[in-house]
């Protein structure tokens, strides 16, 4: 009955482990979730209003497929304000969420046999995506030994023919990583003279710890050119559950095949979430933003010296996002296994590195208040302290 595309997939393993944890607090269990990739900060006020206010004035029917201009202003706004990138309105797509933008991407521009390279560690939906679209995965392993980023050298050695597109993460989940601009332009011109398109996914560019973002389309007019830059709101200012995210790209006939597509299967996205969403774009959240940054960087620096202390175990300290990829090599040699018994034995819930293309590693999301990662950590360590 079922498609081969369709079993093709896998559950997203994020998903699977945090959805596991809430089923077992449900049940009384004192779980300690390290899981999601979700702020634990409340979506700012100014945001609830902008949506309380569309709702109260009518605004609840259908929008334009693409999303409302006024949206589309602030985005383009936002764009050129932060990223120094200039769109038009016609160069810009509203989408349910980053991966909805990465699945009409993805089925817009990739064939059967088309090549991805896709830097590991990565996250999940990645190659679950581009195979179901029938591209084929190209993996660029990294490690802690080079921040867990690709070199040029890396990238030119993984194109071949019938590579399609490149994706880049950064800041990175799981990683935290950050590209610098130089590193960037590193990239950019090793894929000069190619037709090689690079998805670029900037969802946590909001949350730096340290040094100055940069977009990937910033950094030459060959790769703004080439770059589909992907983002939105989920992480910055905590709308994980308003499904917002959005597009931009140089190609506006890539933009309108992806519009074509939303027609067909989604159409407009919340036309709530679509005002509300400007004001999380035009500033008004800033100060709110600013002050989750400021408390994910002191959470960042207690986890990283905390887990440095435990004997065994390691980890970088992140540039970006709210992610530490912590080494377990030294402990175990699977991640996974490393993963069920710390859930069965001592109630913490992580993500094994294995679900994101990197065994030797776990997922940690310090996306939680400082007292609860203090006691899960000291529940890591005497868990490791058995092993």
């Amino acid at each position: 009955m079922l498609t081969k595309r369709i079993n093709t997939l896998s559950e997203s393993i994020t998903i699977a482990i945090t959805t596991l944890a809430q089923e077992l607090r449900a049940q009384g269990k004192d779980i300690l979730s390290f899981s999601a990739g979700e702020p634990d900060f409340d979506t700012p006020q100014v945001i609830k209003d902008a949506a309380i206010d569309a709702i109260n004035n009518g605004f609840t029917k259908y929008t334009a497929v693409d999303g409302i201009v006024p949206l589309k202003q602030a985005i383009a706004t936002k764009l050129e304000r932060d990223n120094g990138l200039t769109y038009n309105t016609n160069q810009i797509i509203v989408n349910n969420g980053a991966k909805h933008s990465l699945f009409n991407l993805f089925s817009a521009t990739i064939e059967a046999g088309d090549e991805v390279i896709i830097p590991a560690p990565y996250w999940v939906t990645y190659p679950e995506l581009v195979q179901y679209c029938g591209g084929k995965v190209v993996e660029i392993h990294t490690d802690d030994t080079s921040s867990f980023k690709i070199t040029p050298e890396q990238l030119k050695n993984a194109i071949t023919a019938k590579t399609k597109m490149l994706i880049l993460t950064t800041p990175s989940n799981p990683t935290g990583s950050v590209y610098s601009k130089a590193e960037l332009t590193a990239l950019g011109k090793v894929l000069e003279g190619t037709s090689i398109i690079v998805a670029s996914d900037e969802m946590y560019e909001k949350l730096i710890y340290s040094g100055k973002f940069t977009s990937a389309a910033a950094v030459s007019d060959d790769m703004f050119k080439r770059t589909v830059t992907i983002n939105g709101l989920s992480k910055s200012v905590a709308m994980t559950g308003w499904r917002f995210g959005y597009m931009a790209a140089y190609d506006s006939k890539l933009i309108k095949a992806t519009k074509k597509l939303q027609s067909q299967s989604t159409s407009n996205i919340n036309s709530i979430t679509q005002y509300a969403a400007i004001a999380g774009l035009d500033g008004s959240a800033d100060e709110t933003i600013e002050m989750m940054r400021q408390e994910f960087a002191k959470r960042r620096d207690e986890a990283v010296k905390l887990f440095n202390e435990i004997d065994g175990l390691s980890v970088l300290k992140p540039d970006g996002a709210f992610y530490l990829f912590v080494n377990i090599k030294e402990v175990s040699s699977n991640s996974l296994k490393f993963a069920q018994d710390l859930l069965a034995q001592k109630e913490v819930a992580v993500v094994p590195g294995v679900g994101f293309g990197s065994e030797g590693y776990f997922r940690f999301s310090f996306a939680t208040d400082i007292e609860t990662i203090r006691t899960g950590i000291q529940r890591i360590k005497e868990f490791v302290e058995t092993l």
